[in-house]
């Protein structure tokens, strides 16, 4: 465990930095200690992260501060600052998390050469990450304050509760769906209110956590068992992975609060894979292409759509794109509550927000100067201002939330209410190989103020150009309405109209600060000016049955785009109705449909498709021939659905039985489906 502490030696720049900030009595120049609110954000802790640092130099061979005793006496003598005044932060987590994890980390390395005196003082300091503690309630935090309380276990040399401990980590490692912590889908709720936290606590302070300690013990009395680091290895694979760009940057549709900080772009680590595989082949040559999909030694490649249906998120990727929907329902809250002063402005995030990235830094750090009442892809009433950020987390109106999918294209259905405006709509989205396509029907709302649908708002790269009329032509910076548009073409992206609109367009300098996102007292207040790029429908006032259409082709030139909107790609809108919504793409011979209602749906050469109940289906066709259907109950409610679809069939399998009308040419495909846990997951059966 040292070893790993001292992995990559000490800067001695940056020892000399920090003692060069160091005043006489052990305490630090640009601290505020007497400050211990949450807002602002425990300063204190670079205190403590110092003395770990110094000592990290002490030990490393490679430093020239190696057994250095004037160092070990100046650590000594920061740690007497510490131990003699206890700074306890307002927020529980500098206290049970921060503090105890920098000075156990302290102890580990120069523990057994500071004074005995020191060491006492500073032991319930540590030891208030305790297995009691308010913040090892089971979530992301229990095996992290677990890991705290077992490294200094060790540093004391208590064999028998450092025993118990291990135990507990382990035990941690386990499906809580409905509760806190991993879910069947492979997401991960850190609260009860059902927010996705799979890359913030369920990542750092979850996987790696546990895969930090099953790495530690591995090949020792205290291994963990076979199985869960197996249900690791498929957590981070079919869970964080797949909710991170690529595998490599992180999904800004993911994040909740911490959207509001700034951020550095760049590639995810690997020594939490390398750590995976350490004593196992389980899963190994994924977890080598995510190591080299990280380091730059391979391109994406994989091509996959996943419906998280715990947590009502959708991704779809493909070798040139990634994007995702972000949704909420009676079963979830919307957005996380701004802990500590964090994401002030995030009421509307979850509102089927719809990010697309090409090379993953699209959006980096747009936040500042972002209106945060045109997220892309969301259907929004237009106010003077937020609502308040005391009313920011609020619990979903509608059940039908949901989406199909064969696990490699997919279709997206939001039966949406804003809990915070009332505002009304039936959104989808149907994603194919090369594209997908955006409707919305139904939209309404009480209230004098317009409602708008962006299509996208994004750091502005390089020129818009649009099509419109019968030509086309490069814009200007500034904003305007424009009519009769029939696409618009913008950082190697597409956004196509199936029939010409009229659509607001912006490309220009936006201002804003940090500090307008968050209350925490370290936010800059310094202008920010950033280039931003922002497309979207205007719905008026009080609409009462507005609707939208649109295609989105990622990773396309002006010039190939001319050329292929002509035939909208293949693409077909079969219906955009508050009833009805469904795609045909018929270069791949796949259908889409989402029924609100019981009905049933044209989908060409006098073929149509009916569904029993309200539902979710997709057709894989070959000709007139339907190979396989794909089901879902984006409402939880129903144990089987019932799809009459066009030809005669006799197959049957597990779960699902066909019932042919020769005379009539059609089929009832009879479908059971998933419970408990599962429902919500889509199922396919081969005809």
């Amino acid at each position: 465990m040292v070893a790993e502490l001292l992995k990559g030696g000490a800067s001695d720049r940056r020892v000399e930095s920090i003692l060069g900030r160091m005043n006489k009595d052990g305490s630090f120049k640009g601290i505020n200690y007497a400050d211990l609110s949450r807002t602002a954000g425990f300063p204190h802790r670079i205190h403590t992260d110092n003395l770990a640092y110094l000592a990290r130099a002490y030990r490393s061979k490679t430093s020239k501060f190696h057994n250095d005793k004037e160092l070990l006496k100046t650590i000594g003598r920061s740690l007497k600052y510490w131990t003699d005044h206890d700074f306890v932060g307002d927020n529980w987590h500098n206290n049970q998390i921060s503090t105890p994890n920098n000075l156990v980390r302290l102890m580990l390395l120069v523990g057994d050469e500071l004074p005995k005196n020191l060491v006492d003082k500073a032991q319930p300091m540590i030891g208030r990450a305790h297995m009691k503690a308010s913040g090892a309630r089971p979530s992301g935090d229990r095996i992290y304050i677990a890991g705290i309380l077992a490294k200094n276990l060790l540093f004391l040399g208590d064999k028998k509760r450092f025993d118990e401990v291990i135990r507990i980590i382990e035990g941690e490692l386990k499906f809580s769906t409905g509760k806190r912590g991993m879910q069947h889908d492979y997401s991960f709720h850190h609260r009860g209110d059902r927010v996705n936290n799979t890359t913030s606590y369920g990542y750092g302070k979850y996987a790696n956590a546990f895969g930090e300690w099953s790495f530690y013990v591995s090949k020792t009395k205290y291994a963990f068992s076979e199985g869960k680091i197996k249900q690791l290895i498929d957590y981070y694979l079919d869970g964080i992975c797949k909710q991170q760009v690529y595998g490599i940057y992180a999904d800004i549709s993911v994040k909740n609060r911490s959207i509001s900080r700034r951020s550095g772009f760049h590639p995810k680590g690997t020594l939490e894979i390398q750590r995976l595989l350490h004593g196992t082949d389980y899963r190994k040559a994924e977890l080598e292409e995510i190591i080299r999909l990280r380091t730059g030694k391979a391109k994406p490649t994989a091509s996959f759509c996943k419906f998280f249906w715990q947590t009502e998120h959708f991704v779809c990727q493909r070798p040139h794109f990634y994007t995702t929907v972000r949704m909420f329902s009676v079963r979830n809250r919307n957005m996380e509550q701004p802990y500590n002063g964090d994401g002030l402005t995030t009421h509307h995030r979850a509102d089927g927000a719809n990010y697309l990235m090409l090379k993953g830094n699209e959006y980096h750090d747009i936040w500042p100067v972002y209106d945060w009442q045109k997220i892309s892809g969301a259907t929004i009433l237009q106010k003077p201002k937020l609502h308040s950020s005391r009313k920011i987390q609020l619990k979903g109106l509608t059940s039908f939330v949901g989406a199909v999918t064969d696990g490699h294209c997919g279709a997206v259905a939001f039966d949406f209410k804003s809990p915070h405006d009332k505002t009304e709509a039936m959104k989808s989205w149907f994603f194919f190989d090369d594209e997908y396509v955006c409707l919305g029907a139904g939209i309404k709302a009480p209230s004098d103020l317009p409602v708008a649908t962006t299509v996208d708002q994004v750091l502005l790269r390089g020129g818009v150009t649009i099509a419109q009329g019968g030509g086309t032509k490069r814009i200007a910076s500034g904003e305007r309405e424009l009519k009769d548009v029939r696409w618009v073409h913008h950082g190697n992206v597409g956004y196509l109209f199936p029939s010409p609109s009229t659509v607001y367009l912006s490309n220009q300098k936006e201002q804003g600060r940090w500090s307008d996102l968050t209350a925490q007292k370290r936010a800059s207040k310094e202008v920010v000016t950033k280039d931003v790029f922002a497309l979207w429908f205007d719905h008026g006032k009080r609409p009462k049955s507005a609707s939208y259409e649109y295609i989105v082709v990622p990773g396309i030139t002006v010039e190939q785009l001319g050329k292929n909107s002509r035939d909208l790609r293949g693409i077909k809108i079969i219906s955009n109705t508050s009833s009805i919504q469904a795609v045909k793409n018929t270069k791949l011979g796949i259908c889409q449909l989402v029924f609100y209602k019981p009905g049933q749906a044209n989908i060409g050469d006098g073929m149509s498709v009916s569904v029993d109940s309200r539902g979710t289906a997709m057709l894989q066709m070959h000709g007139a021939k339907v190979e396989k259907l794909s089901v879902s109950d984006p409402s939880r409610k129903l144990a089987k659905i019932t799809v009459t679809v066009p030809g005669t069939y006799t197959a049957k399998g597990k779960g699902f039985h066909a019932r042919p009308e020769k005379d009539r040419k059609r089929t009832s495909i009879v479908v059971d489906l998933p419970q408990g846990v599962y429902a919500g997951k889509s199922v396919t059966v081969d005809l």
